[in-house]
């Protein structure tokens, strides 16, 4: 069967939908397609935009959100090399879905920190 004739099941181990999932929904994912989703980048450019990801991390996170369809790599030829990308229309739409899960870390900080606080006060000292 063809994974076009499968119904997605997030539930089920062996079904892909759970590895797109993970891609879009992985620390790395969802900051460069929140910044894709601003503008266009290079390389270099979201490297420095998105603070604290490896050179090595964010290849390989473009490379498997390029390779899903997400984002869209422009290679340019000249020298010094230069790459540019950018979100598919795909891409736009699993940013739009993960801007309300990002709006709402916005909005709820205050709140988890004061879950986290009651958290760690009653829990007894080691």
């Amino acid at each position: 069967m063809k994974v076009s004739e499968q119904i997605p099941d997030l539930y089920d181990l062996n079904c892909p939908s759970r590895i797109v999932l993970e891609h879009v929904t992985s620390r790395w994912g969802v900051l460069v397609l929140s910044a894709l989703q601003e503008r266009g980048y290079r390389f270099s450019e979201l490297r420095r935009h998105i603070t604290g990801v490896s050179e090595k991390m964010l290849a390989q996170t473009l490379q498997t959100l390029e390779r899903d369809g997400l984002v869209h790599r422009e290679a340019h030829p000249v020298i010094p090399p230069r790459v540019d990308y950018s979100l598919t229309d795909l891409g736009r739409e699993a940013a739009e879905a993960l801007g309300a899960l990002t709006l709402w870390v916005y909005r709820s900080m205050a709140a988890v920190e004061q879950a986290r606080e009651q958290y760690d006060g009653a829990r007894p000292q080691r």
